[in-house]
């Protein structure tokens, strides 16, 4: 049982960092922000502007293997919220696949956590959720958090870091790739499939929270994440949702289409206005569209899977992306966690056909993906839940020193290795910016 009470607080901003200053010393630390400062409520379809979970007072890790059904009794038992992630190499568990490639972060398969401390906020108002065993602590951690410094923030202007971002796949070597991918396309063996590669840096030391603040100023992105468990962390400026759950609705945002943005306006426009005619683009996001549909219908009552918005144009700091919302509604009966496992990898990180792609695609990356193009969310006492893509993200595993950040794009037909060479380094600048200031 938690107990609940509501605050006000007059600057929502500051007291975000000085919350999440507060956060670090806790083991398991969970912060979706939606910056609706930037987004308002256009794409969110958000019930909270933000939530903190901290403090783990139970827990799930495993691999892969029966990774889903492990969760499904997890969240049922709890019923609780839980907070979490769940890495791509969970296909494996929905379908006879394996994850081969190198992994240099060694993130578990699948995390989640139900937290002591819960924050919610909208506007300027904060609810919190104290576990009743810990309900005595909540006075003292708001003097704490008051008094935290603003941590990560009011660093912007440190020296430069040294950090050299290395390739793990060569330029001319990726060009072989996708030319491969491409031959598999013209065969018939997919009609389209995400390609991935790594940038990362080795015997690296990185501050997390600045990090993750710098990313997230400069993104302001409708799904950040800072994710901390123990040595593990994730900060993430994903401005894809992969899947949520309200009621009885299901409702998935798959974005497949990027356009660098311009810092003149006509120039700004009239990339975004090419971007929406993009016949190659437009492909790619009506292929997976489609996918999603398909997804969606193992789980929905008959006749409920819906388009509701085709290719649509939103305008995020760094880039243009070309996004589609597709809705169904479930039986009351239908467990959460059956909807994501039917669902699970999202369509906009695979390609189609899914199984197909997903081999195609592990035969040809250097890198295993990880909690990269998987997701990250939470799931509500009520059994309701919100995830996002794992993208636009910096991986970091402190023990290892080991810093990672992947970015890809969706080959079809008509796609050319420049081309496609060039949107991933466009998609790449935020990470690199940040880890190279």
């Amino acid at each position: 049982m938690r107990t609940t009470k509501i605050f006000k607080v007059e600057n929502t901003d500051t007291f975000k960092h000085q919350i999440l200053a507060w956060a670090q010393q806790f083991d398991d630390v969970a912060w979706l922000d939606s910056n609706p400062q930037s987004h308002g409520d256009k794409q969110n379809h958000a019930n909270y502007d933000a939530v903190l979970a901290v403090d783990a007072f139970t827990s799930i890790q495993t691999d892969f293997y029966d990774a889903f059904e492990k969760l499904k009794e997890y969240q049922t038992t709890v019923n609780d919220w839980v907070f979490g992630y769940l890495t791509y190499d969970l296909k494996n568990d929905v379908e006879a696949l394996s994850s081969n490639n190198f992994d240099g972060l060694a993130f578990p398969d699948l995390y989640f956590f139900q937290p002591k401390k819960l924050f919610l906020f909208k506007g300027n108002h904060i609810e919190i959720q104290y576990l009743n065993s810990v309900e005595d602590e909540w006075e003292d951690d708001l003097k704490n958090i008051r008094h935290c410094e603003d941590y990560g923030r009011g660093n912007l202007q440190n020296e430069s870091n040294n950090i050299k971002i290395k390739l793990r796949i060569h330029k001319d070597e990726y060009f072989e790739k996708i030319n491969t991918m491409l031959a598999h396309i013209h065969r018939g063996d997919i009609y389209e499939a995400n390609f991935c590669q790594e940038f990362y840096a080795e015997d690296t030391v990185i501050n997390p929270l600045e990090t993750y603040n710098r990313l997230n100023a400069i993104s302001n992105p409708p799904f950040a994440t800072f994710l901390k468990c123990h040595d593990k962390y994730l900060l993430s400026a994903s401005p894809e949702r992969y899947l949520r759950k309200d009621g009885n609705t299901i409702i998935s945002q798959p974005i497949k289409g990027t356009a660098k943005r311009s810092d003149n306006i006509e120039e700004d426009e009239q990339l975004k206005n090419a971007l929406l005619k993009d016949e190659k683009e437009r492909s790619e996001n009506i292929m997976i569209v489609d996918l999603v549909r398909n997804d969606l219908s193992k789980t929905a009552i008959k006749g409920s899977v819906k388009v509701e918005e085709l290719c649509k144009i939103y305008t995020f700091d760094q880039v243009h992306q070309m996004i589609s919302t597709v809705t169904s509604k479930v039986e009351q009966h239908t467990h959460p966690v059956d909807v994501i496992k039917s669902t699970f990898p999202m369509g906009s990180m695979t390609g189609a056909p899914k199984i197909s792609a997903m081999k195609i695609i592990e035969a040809l990356e250097e890198t295993k993906r990880g909690l990269y193009s998987g997701a990250v969310g939470y799931f509500s006492p009520i059994g309701d839940f919100d995830f996002n893509v794992v993208i636009r993200s910096i991986l970091y595993n402190e023990t290892k020193k080991y810093v990672s950040y992947s970015v890809g794009g969706a080959i079809t037909a008509k796609s050319k290795p420049l081309n496609e060479y060039e949107e991933c380094l466009v998609k790449a600048k935020a990470m690199r910016t940040v880890l190279e200031y």
